[in-house]
């Protein structure tokens, strides 16, 4: 008698999300599941994760490639990390904020990578093409975010802020893991952006 009342309160509580929340909800609760799994993670193992009957996602999502498909395009999409740094306080110092940015973009970039590397093979038709445009328009955004966190300090910078912004998402993007030395903190990463890899005690 307990299992009916159970899946009776899961299905009361599912009328109550707007399909569009509920379509989110299920994207959010698969990316980590297809991170670790790949497009071999099955659609139950996403509804036992996210509390809901395996039905509810094929009310949202026609099949289990749309939902795959879905999470492709999260993955790519700058949203979550633009708003990250828009929360970032600019009366900080540049190197603070700069500092707060690698790490929100840093996590956005892992995420990325992560998935698109768990479902290489789909997008679409052209997939290299669609994940090409996404990822230019997601730098783009990503480096006005940037920029608009550099803009204080707009008098002391060598190039314009937008510049600056896409070198440093450039050095994010392509840092160079080293055999036998440890990777770069945060903070010390910053610091080699704005100050050069000089030591402070030379000449």
């Amino acid at each position: 008698m307990t299992a009916p009342k159970e899946n009776q309160t899961t299905r009361r509580r599912a009328p109550g999300m707007l399909p569009e929340q509920r379509r989110a909800m299920i994207i959010q609760t698969a990316i980590p599941l297809i991170a670790e799994y790949g497009d071999a993670v099955t659609t139950a193992k996403i509804a036992r994760a996210a509390g809901i009957g395996e039905g509810t996602i094929f009310r949202v999502f026609a099949d289990k490639d749309e939902l795959l498909q879905a999470c492709l395009a999260e993955a790519f999409s700058p949203e979550h990390a633009i708003r990250e740094l828009g929360a970032i306080d600019v009366s900080q110092p540049l190197s603070d904020r700069l500092a707060e940015a690698a790490e929100a973009l840093q996590a956005h970039l892992d995420r990325m990578g992560a998935i698109a590397g768990s479902l290489g093979h789909r997008g679409g038709k052209h997939p290299g093409t669609v994940r090409g445009a996404a990822r230019n328009e997601s730098t783009t955004r990503i480096c006005e975010a940037l920029a608009d966190l550099l803009e204080p300090d707009e008098a002391t910078l060598r190039r314009p802020p937008t510049q600056i912004a896409a070198l440093f998402f450039g050095l994010l993007f392509t840092q160079p893991r080293t055999d036998g030395e440890p990777d770069l903190a945060t903070q010390e990463l910053v610091e080699v952006f704005l100050h050069g890899a000089l030591g402070g005690g030379a000449e």
